[in-house]
C-alpha cells in the first residue's frame, strides 16, 4: 500500500537521523554495568515531582502486526473494543483523506502538526522548569508551552495551532488541559479532523527512566459524538540531541519521500 510505504519511510527518517548525527553521552543518564543507558532505572525527580525532561519518541503499539504501517491512526492506541465515533461531516472528511493517502495534510505546506500528531510523527524534547514546561518538536522546529504557574485561561484566546495549555500535578502525573485551537490541524496522519471546539486533557506519567505514557482524552462535540480516550507509550532517546529540521520550500526529507 502506498500509504503504508509512506509512513514506514517517514518514520524511519525521523527516528534514525538523530543517532547518525549526534552521540553525546549525558553524565546524568543512569548506566548498566556495561555502560549502556539503564532504561528501567527509577524515573528522575525534580522539586519533589517526576522530571519529564528528555528527548522522546513514540513507541510502536504492540497490537499492530509488523506489516501494518498505518499506526499513525489514533485508533491503534485505544483500548480493545473502543472506537472513534464521528459526526457525519467529520467521518466523510476522514474517509476522503484516508482514501487519498493523506493528501493535503498541513505539513505538505510546511504548516505545523497539531496535538497529538506532533508527538507521533517525530521526536520531541521536554524542558521542565518551575511554572513552565516546553515541548520542542524536532520536525519543523516548533515549540509548545504548558503553563504550570497556576494561571487560568485568558478570557479571549486567539485560535492557535497548539492551543493554550495549562498544567497541574495530580500525584506523579502532569495533567495538561488545552483549549483555544484553530481547526487547521489533523489529530493524526490518518486524517482525523477537529473543530475549534477541541478540548484535550493529557496525563503525562514517566514510568521509569526510559519510558513515559501519555493518556489523552479528546472532547470535540462538533466533530465527535462523544469524548474518547487513548494511551500512547514513548521511549527516551538517551545521549543525543535534537537536530535542526527546517521545512523550507518543501525540500525537507518528509516531502522528498512523499513526492
Amino acid at each position: 500500500m502506498k500509504f503504508a510505504r509512506i509512513l514506514v519511510l517517514a518514520t524511519a527518517a525521523l527516528t534514525v537521523l538523530p543517532a547518525q548525527w549526534i552521540n553525546h553521552p549525558n553524565p546524568a543518564t543512569p548506566r548498566t554495568p556495561d555502560g549502556k543507558p539503564n532504561l528501567t532505572a527509577p524515573a528522575p525527580r525534580k522539586d519533589g515531582k517526576p522530571d519529564l525532561a528528555g528527548i522522546w519518541r513514540i513507541a510502536r503499539p504492540q497490537t499492530i502486526p509488523p506489516a501494518e504501517a498505518s499506526y499513525a491512526s489514533l485508533q491503534f492506541w485505544m483500548a480493545p473494543g473502543e472506537s472513534i465515533s464521528m459526526q457525519p461531516w467529520a467521518e466523510a472528511l476522514f474517509k476522503q483523506r484516508y482514501a487519498t493517502f493523506g493528501a493535503g495534510r498541513p505539513s505538505e505546506r510546511c504548516l505545523p502538526h497539531g496535538i497529538p500528531d506532533a508527538m507521533i510523527v517525530g521526536n520531541f524534547k521536554i524542558v521542565q522548569d518551575p511554572g513552565l514546561f516546553l515541548i520542542l518538536y524536532e520536525e519543523f522546529a516548533r515549540f509548545r508551552q504548558i503553563f504550570t504557574d497556576g494561571r487560568a485561561y485568558p478570557p479571549d484566546m486567539s485560535p492557535a495551532w497548539f492551543g493554550y495549555s495549562i498544567g497541574r500535578w495530580d500525584g506523579d502525573a502532569l495533567v495538561v488541559d488545552s483549549k483555544g485551537f484553530n481547526d487547521l490541524t489533523w489529530l493524526d496522519d490518518a486524517g482525523h479532523p477537529h473543530s475549534e471546539a477541541l478540548h484535550t486533557v493529557e496525563r503525562f506519567r514517566r514510568r521509569d527512566f526510559g519510558h513515559m505514557e501519555i493518556q489523552l482524552t479528546i472532547d470535540d462535540p462538533k466533530a465527535y459524538t462523544k469524548p474518547w480516550t487513548l494511551t500512547m507509550q514513548f521511549q527516551i532517546m538517551p545521549d543525543t540531541e535534537l537536530i535542526e529540521d527546517v521545512c523550507e520550500n518543501e525540500k525537507d526529507a518528509q516531502h522528498a519521500i512523499l513526492k
